[in-house]
């Protein structure tokens, strides 16, 4: 892609945003905020979420779930099925002109189950998982931190069905893993599963995933050498109490929540009568799960961890593109042909890369854009370079001269 081109250039002034994600992702060009709450994805911020949800798709398609579509606007009746048009806060409420009543989707409980009824009879049918990728909507009385909590958002969620509470606890166990694979994947491995409420969408208690970052919006109580960690909500234990596991002292931090799992047990079941003929011959209601991550708010979360004064640091699995190919000295026709033959090499050999081709752009303001788009590596091309390349890791604060055949075996590891 030539920098030249792209739609979302970088910004000199942008206001002071209380959410570090906020202040950078709009100066480097990947949101706009259309108002509070609401964003558009600019080209960089759409092709950084394309990879966090399509990492998200390989790891539940590996544990056999089956990627659907439902609807955002869901009719009154379905709500009030489940009692819950009234009782959930944050519900946007929808008129049409013939005077029918709609939900915008903050949750799918009241469409993935009468769905499913129509195609589960018998135990034969399950276990049975089912998710999608699209948006939601909340309606959040403060939306704040950016992407972290929007009225508008991008979320994954997944619904599981089962014969009795023996598979569903075998399939918990199959989520957690795979959720702690997808973080990984997305550069965040410190991540503690803690216990918390089911807030207004469930009334059982929830297993929440978090990163800790200063910029965090949940308290959490946890241990450093073991995996015991808390809502500071629900737990009895504080600061510098000592871990119920290994005795070490506990210690308290911010954190994000990236991900959440419910155990719905046969709440929406009943609601609808989702029911099954189980291998007596006997009418059983379905056990379910539901299983979320905010796609969204994950990539605000990573921008919150992966940053430092200069711009992001994006890790390499879902970062916008591979590699920052920096242009100078393109005033002189030998360093353009240069330039542009090395970027069609790149392109030639799959390296995803974006190209600074701006011409009257001074070599330190390329630099900064560079730094504060934050790109794992950057490329430079300049009369100092020669035939070769000057390569840097965003991580890291020294580059080294290579070959451009050198540079592509690198990045294409």
């Amino acid at each position: 892609m030539l920098y030249s081109q792209l739609f979302g250039k970088t910004q000199k002034e942008v206001k002071k945003y209380e959410a570090k994600n906020q202040e950078l992702l709009n100066k480097a060009g990947f949101i706009d905020q259309v108002a509070s709450g609401i964003y558009t994805l600019l080209p960089l911020g759409k092709r950084v979420l394309a990879k966090i949800e399509n990492i998200i798709r390989e790891e539940m398609n590996n544990i056999g779930a089956q990627e659907i579509e439902m609807p955002l606007l869901h009719p009154k009746i379905l709500w009030e099925k489940t009692k819950r048009w009234e009782t959930v806060d944050v519900l946007f409420k929808s008129k049409s002109r013939f005077d029918q009543e709609y939900a915008l989707a903050p949750t799918h409980e009241e469409t993935v189950t009468p769905l499913v009824k129509k195609y589960i009879k018998s135990v034969k049918d399950l276990p049975l998982s089912l998710y999608h990728i699209t948006k939601k909507f909340r309606d959040e009385p403060r939306p704040k931190s950016g992407i972290l909590r929007g009225r508008e958002f991008g979320m994954k969620d997944l619904y599981s069905f089962h014969k009795d509470k023996k598979d569903f606890n075998r399939y918990y166990q199959k989520i957690i893993n795979a959720y702690l694979k997808i973080f990984k994947r997305c550069g965040l491995k410190e991540v503690k599963i803690t216990e918390a409420s089911g807030g207004s969408f469930t009334q059982k208690f929830s297993h929440e995933f978090n990163i800790l970052t200063a910029a965090g919006e949940v308290d959490l109580i946890y241990c450093s050498s073991c995996s015991y960690a808390q809502n500071e909500e629900i737990s009895t234990l504080k600061k510098n109490d000592r871990c119920p596991k290994c005795q070490k002292k506990l210690l308290q931090s911010k954190a994000i929540e990236i991900g959440n799992i419910f155990d719905l047990e046969e709440r929406f079941a009943k609601d609808f009568d989702l029911t099954f003929i189980d291998e007596n011959g006997k009418k059983q209601y379905v056990t379910m799960g539901c299983y979320g991550i905010g796609t969204t708010r994950l990539m605000g979360a990573i921008v919150e961890v992966y940053h430092d004064e200069k711009g992001i640091i994006w890790p390499k699995e879902v970062a916008p593109y591979q590699t920052h190919l920096i242009g100078l000295n393109l005033d002189e026709k030998n360093i353009k042909t240069k330039c542009y033959n090395y970027y069609q090499r790149l392109q030639k050999e799959k390296v995803e890369v974006l190209f600074d081709d701006r011409i009257n752009i001074s070599a330190g303001q390329k630099l900064n854009d560079a730094d504060l788009i934050g790109i794992p590596y950057r490329l430079i091309i300049s009369k100092k370079t020669g035939e070769k390349i000057e390569i840097k890791e965003r991580n890291k604060n020294k580059s080294k001269i290579i070959s451009l055949n050198e540079a592509i075996r690198l990045l294409k590891k």
